[in-house]
């Protein structure tokens, strides 16, 4: 009986602790927009040096890792399609398979998974070595809004950022691809261009595009959160950098699954 009772309270521990982080999460988001959005309304500015700041490290030095990534995929998608299409005649709609892959599913979920390795992790580094070092209750104590000054500005940049790096990761997956068809198949580079035109339709890029706002408010958020949750030294650091990554590329998949499911039956 005791054994069941430990059971069930762990079970229950767990989540009320979920809760709760959920809950937290909640306010911390809500603060983040009302900095974001309504506070400038109100004369209370942002901080756009910081945030400028961020979309360089989100932004521009992530685009090596993303531009190289997109075009290897590409060009896996061009040569797996081609290998297949080929044996029924069919090698010009390789185009179509690179496009739709890319815009649709593959550039805004892989881009995401990327940068949330990269920044994700990186702001939840930062944010929990300034709460271990008490750097935050420092910002409290003279009178600055930690979600203003530290959150807001990533958050910012991500939202701006992300998006971005998902449309050049469009742009150079197509390039992988058309040069594998191009090289390998029977398909001029007019037919195939002219392919690609066709078969780009504005609900994927649209749907691509929305996915990629989403993803970027779960990386920010999840980042910031996990940073200001940390208690404890280095070592509590790391495992919140670690929760932060986890969490991120599972709350992403989860919502790549809603949003897919969403425009498959709206669409």
């Amino acid at each position: 009986m005791e054994a069941i009772n430990k059971f069930f309270g762990s079970i229950g521990h767990s989540v009320l602790a979920m809760l709760n982080h959920l809950r937290r999460m909640k306010t911390m988001t809500a603060e983040t927009f009302y900095w974001t959005l309504v506070a400038p309304l109100k004369g209370k500015g942002l901080k756009w040096d910081n945030t400028v700041e961020q979309m360089v490290n989100i932004g521009f030095n992530s685009l090596p890792i993303v531009a190289t990534i997109a075009f290897f995929v590409g060009l896996i998608i061009s040569m797996q399609s081609a290998y297949q299409l080929k044996q029924f005649g069919a090698s010009i709609y390789v185009a179509d398979l690179v496009l739709v892959s890319l815009i649709r599913e593959l550039s805004p979920l892989l881009t995401a998974i990327i940068v949330t390795g990269r920044n994700g992790s990186a702001i939840t580094a930062e944010i929990g070595t300034m709460k271990v070092s008490e750097e935050i209750d420092a910002l409290r104590t003279m009178g600055l809004n930690p979600i203003k000054f530290l959150i807001v500005p990533r958050t910012l940049a991500m939202l701006i950022m992300l998006p971005c790096l998902t449309i050049l990761a469009d742009m150079i997956g197509i390039i992988g691809g058309y040069l594998i068809a191009v090289s390998t198949l029977d398909i001029t580079s007019t037919r195939y261009i002219n392919q690609t035109i066709q078969a780009l339709v504005f609900k994927d890029f649209f749907s691509g595009l929305l996915k990629s706002v989403f993803f970027a408010l779960i990386i920010a958020i999840v980042g910031c959160y996990q940073g200001f949750i940390v208690e404890g030294g280095a070592e509590e650091v790391g495992k919140a950098t670690t929760r932060s990554v986890v969490i991120s590329i599972f709350l992403i998949i989860a919502s790549d699954v809603f949003f897919t499911a969403l425009f498959y039956s709206t669409f």
